[in-house]
């Protein structure tokens, strides 16, 4: 489970988020949407630690991330939006490198690295340096490294960016997996139908406070909207674009 409890971010003059709380529960996909500069990257950094809160807590599993963050993020992988991968190392060596930070032992993070490409699709670049990878295969390879010390939770920032059809088909599947595994699952997008088909409930986030948490169902009702983005765009006010 993920906590988001009065978070709160300052970058200057710019208060990019205000006062947010939240839950994503185990064994749920929620789903986090907003406008450019609403505060979702800003939020989910702050969840998995990069960024740290002005006020508020975020916790995993209960864990505070600023008092034990290596605790918490032993529970907790992590796909942020620019993947972040070495170019100069191969798939499986991005793979191995992140698990052993882990503590993944040589057998493990072998057995688990052949798993991941197995579901995955990673097998026809598994070696390939990743500085020739398509977007996919980037993606692939970053989402496998989040997932390869087999972690409770998991945040995505955007994971759908760039990726062709098929690999969001294959990324829907995996997320669904998750999910029917218990694990809890927390991802911001701009697709609207896949946060409508995936998501068990969503939070809407627009200057950098929350603005709706609940079911799809309970926010299009509320809204009297045939669609989730017309939902979002009323209670956004219709004045922001979507991100």
């Amino acid at each position: 489970m993920i906590e988001a409890s009065n978070l709160s971010k300052r970058f200057g003059a710019v208060e990019a988020v205000r006062d947010i709380s939240f839950v994503a529960r185990d064994g749920e996909i929620t789903g986090i949407l907003g406008a450019n500069g609403a505060g979702k990257s800003t939020c989910l950094r702050m969840l998995y630690g990069v960024l740290t809160p002005d006020n508020g807590e975020a916790r995993i599993d209960g864990i505070d991330i600023r008092g034990e963050i290596s605790k918490a993020r032993a529970h907790l992988g992590v796909l942020p939006h620019a993947a972040g991968l070495y170019g100069n190392l191969t798939a499986r060596e991005n793979i191995h490198y992140f698990g052993s930070l882990h503590g993944l032992d040589a057998g493990r993070l072998t057995a688990r690295t052949a798993e991941l490409s197995r579901i995955l699709g990673l097998e026809s670049f598994i070696d390939r340096r990743a500085k020739g990878f398509s977007q996919g295969q980037r993606i692939k390879t970053a989402l496998a490294r989040a997932l390869v010390h087999d972690p409770g939770n998991i945040v995505l920032d955007e994971p759908t960016n760039g990726l062709d059809v098929m690999a969001i088909r294959s990324l829907r599947e995996m997320l669904l997996a998750l999910k029917r595994q218990g694990r809890c699952v927390l991802f911001s997008s701009h697709v609207m139908q896949e946060v409508a088909a995936l998501c068990d409930r969503v939070v809407i986030i627009g200057h950098g406070r929350v603005l709706a948490d609940a079911t799809v169902q309970s926010i299009r009702e509320r809204s009297g909207a045939a669609s989730l983005e017309e939902a979002f765009l009323q209670v956004l006010g219709d004045t922001e674009g979507v991100s």
